[in-house]
This record gives structure tokens, C-alpha cells and sequence, in this order.
């Protein structure tokens, strides 16, 4: 894999963000098709209900493992500035400033987080700002 970069951190799981969605995708254009044709009945009020089911499973899916990975995130860079500083982040920095924060060198880091904090600087800017990209490789 090519170094990370602003241009190139972010990253899809083609299984996931492409088959998966036009895979649901075609699951609804085909229960929207039988609740047409039958209208109400037991069998599409059935296939209804399991096509609920698989959509908010495909978003439950996602979402926690990321939750945990937010948290993981968050607790590192916590470490990250306490070693470096001997303070625990700015408790007004949010999660996707630090997340933002993760890509900073450990030389900018420091100085860019109570930048970012006083600043109010956005996620987009912050990564914008970050002069030597430290990757990200193992989020999805």
C-alpha cells in the first residue's frame, strides 16, 4: 500500500459499501415489486418484516464495531498526548477532532491538538493542517 495521505485515508470495504448496499438495494426494488403485484398479504407482509430486519441488521453491523473502535481511538490518543505531555487531551476537543488528531506525527501532534482545541478547528482542517501524515491502516 502506497504511504497515507489526506487524499487517500479514507477507506472502503468493497463487500460492505458496494455489493452489500446494491444487494439491499435489490432486496427493496423486489419487495416494493410483490407489495405492488399483492398487495397486503401474509406473504409480503412477511418478506416486509425480514427486509426490515436485514436493513437494520446491515446498519447495526457497521455500527458497532465502529463504536468500539471510536473508543479505542479515543483512549489512544488520550495516552498518545498524556506520554507526551503529561496531560490527558482538552476535554473540549470532540471525537472527530481527535480522530482527526490520530494522522499527526508525534512531533505536530502536541502542538496541533491545543490548536485544534482553541481554535475550534474542524476534522477537515485539522487533517488539512497535518504536515507529516502519521497512516491509519488499520480502520475500515
Amino acid at each position: 500500500m502506497t504511504s497515507q495521505n489526506y487524499k487517500n485515508h479514507r477507506r472502503f470495504h468493497p463487500i460492505y459499501h458496494y455489493f452489500l448496499t446494491l444487494l439491499l438495494l435489490a432486496i427493496l426494488i423486489g419487495v416494493a415489486a410483490l407489495l405492488i403485484r399483492e398487495g397486503l398479504s401474509l406473504s409480503s407482509i412477511v418478506i416486509l418484516l425480514i427486509f426490515v430486519y436485514i436493513t437494520v441488521s446491515f446498519f447495526l453491523m457497521r455500527s458497532y464495531p465502529l463504536k468500539a473502535q471510536d473508543r479505542a481511538i479515543k483512549a489512544e490518543e488520550n495516552l498518545r498526548h498524556y506520554v507526551m505531555t503529561g496531560q490527558l487531551l482538552n476535554s473540549r476537543l470532540t471525537f472527530n477532532q481527535i480522530a482527526a488528531l490520530r494522522f499527526a506525527s508525534d512531533a505536530e501532534f502536541p502542538e496541533l491538538c491545543q490548536k485544534a482545541a482553541s481554535q475550534n478547528l474542524s476534522s477537515n482542517d485539522i487533517k488539512k493542517a497535518i504536515k507529516n501524515w502519521k497512516g491509519d491502516i488499520d480502520r475500515v
